[in-house]
């Protein structure tokens, strides 16, 4: 909790007499929950591509059912793409940042989130990732730090010294003493309250009361595709969000809940068109949980957006759409399938056979040497260890005449392929309606504190006690 947003918070009362004094059918057209849904990487393309492998040309995502609608530009401070840290922390704070900076303005002073205004108010708060909670966008709402690719562990600390209620996702690694200089960080939580679950089961059996954190991979949260071959026990992002509903409820001050679809994004990058279809569904049965749970109550303005788009990614007319129902794993499973030699270099035999196995495309031999060298040759992209993945995935999609940004381009990207594309906004409930038009992604945090009549200014911070 932050001293300066309690202060304020009591000089909102005063000052606004009318409020204080409302009667309970006025205090029914502001919300007591905010609930955000963000498909991290979700833009028109992966919508569509969604929409149309799911339910055809005449279906419609539950996200689309929400009455008001709004479109979101997404800049940084120092780009003209945003990353995700960059991306979270204007949607988290209100203010705009360098990309790989979490929680913090261009000059690297911490500034306060929408879940510490909640937080100050008197409500409970939660985070919740299909990728890991420590990193940028749940970070981006319960943590500060200068650079999201050494300030795991930090983040982790964070969350706890912030007291965020509920905690769900991926990450168990960065909690551990491998990776908390010999500390195990668990035992911590465990001290302030929390019940830790590592699996679904775990996750169903623990008490709605009191916190929750819930850490069901070392690092992201496996891809749909990917949880029936890797014999996987976790949780699905509409059951993480079902419990955290359930525990964050009981509390009739109100809440604050960020529920994150990050594998979208992950698809994205590897032009993963059968994943950006599963895991963009996987997310709007998230919506139509959470709006159907909100609609009952009359009493919770939910939002649903994401924080860049990836990849371009668009629904052409030649893609080979029957093609990619085939494929049941992702190209991070199919890249785990792959064999090296002593030199580190990828067995050509291998090679095909994954793509045979798998996509059931047979590659020529000038194919399988192109796909080889293309990865070798790859020694400049923002992130080394995925170039295999996305390059199979890449490949893939050439095949299937599927509409993606290419991989020499993404190589080039220091966000790994983000777009400057406008976001769809969606919402619905009390204070929905003040989501219309062109709007910012640093907008968010203040629709949606002026609409829970929370004080809120962004760029301020304060200490937790």
């Amino acid at each position: 909790m932050r001293n300066f947003i309690s202060t304020l918070l009591i000089s909102f009362l005063f000052v606004q007499p009318a409020a204080a004094e409302a009667s309970h059918s006025e205090e029914s057209t502001y919300p007591k929950n905010v609930i955000l849904l963000i498909g991290d990487g979700m833009g028109l393309g992966q919508m569509e591509i969604a929409r149309q492998f799911e339910y055809g040309r005449k279906g419609v995502l539950h996200l689309e059912k929400l009455e008001h609608t709004a479109l979101m530009r997404t800049y940084s401070a120092n780009r003209h793409v945003t990353d995700s840290a960059a991306g979270g922390t204007a949607l988290a704070t209100g203010v705009k940042t360098n990309n790989e900076m979490i929680g913090v303005d261009a000059k690297g002073k911490p500034v306060d989130s929408v879940l510490d205004a909640f937080k100050a108010a008197g409500k409970r708060t939660g985070l919740i990732s299909t990728n890991m909670v420590v990193d940028a966008t749940p970070a981006a709402f319960g943590a500060s730090v200068t650079n999201r690719w050494t300030g795991f562990a930090d983040i982790a600390q964070q969350l706890l010294q912030n007291k965020v209620d509920v905690i769900l996702g991926g990450g168990a690694l960065y909690f551990s003493p491998e990776k908390q200089d010999g500390v195990n960080l668990l035992k911590s939580f465990q001290a302030n309250g929390y019940v830790i679950a590592n699996n679904e089961a775990e996750l169903t059996a623990a008490p709605n009361t009191g916190r929750l954190l819930g850490l069901f991979h070392p690092d992201y949260m496996n891809f749909k595709q990917d949880k029936e071959e890797y014999h996987s026990e976790e949780p699905t992002l509409a059951e993480m969000t079902k419990k955290a509903l359930e525990v964050l409820s009981k509390d009739e001050k109100g809440f604050f809940l960020m529920s994150e679809g990050a594998r979208i994004d992950q698809a994205s990058h590897a032009a993963d068109i059968a994943g950006i279809w599963k895991e963009t569904i996987e997310f709007d049965n998230t919506v139509k949980l959470v709006t159907d749970w909100a609609k009952k109550r009359g009493d919770t303005l939910v939002v649903v957006l994401a924080d860049h788009e990836t990849m371009g990614i668009s629904a052409t007319e030649p893609m080979n759409i029957n093609a990619y129902k085939k494929i049941k794993v992702s190209p991070y499973y199919m890249a785990s399938q792959l064999t090296w030699g002593p030199d580190q270099t990828i067995d050509p035999k291998a090679v095909k056979a994954v793509f045979k196995i798998y996509a059931h495309l047979n590659l020529s031999d000038q194919e399988c040497t192109q796909f080889i060298t293309t990865i070798q040759n790859n020694t400049h992209g923002v992130y080394p260890k995925n170039k295999v993945q996305w390059e199979i995935g890449s490949v893939i999609a050439q095949h299937f005449d599927a509409g993606v940004i290419t991989s020499s381009i993404r190589s080039k990207s220091t966000t790994g392929g983000h777009t400057a594309n406008m976001i769809p906004v969606f919402a619905t409930g009390p204070g929905s309606e003040a989501f219309h038009g062109v709007i910012d992604n640093t907008d968010i945090s203040q629709l949606i504190t002026k609409a829970a009549r929370i004080p809120f200014i962004p760029g301020q911070h304060q200490p937790s006690r």
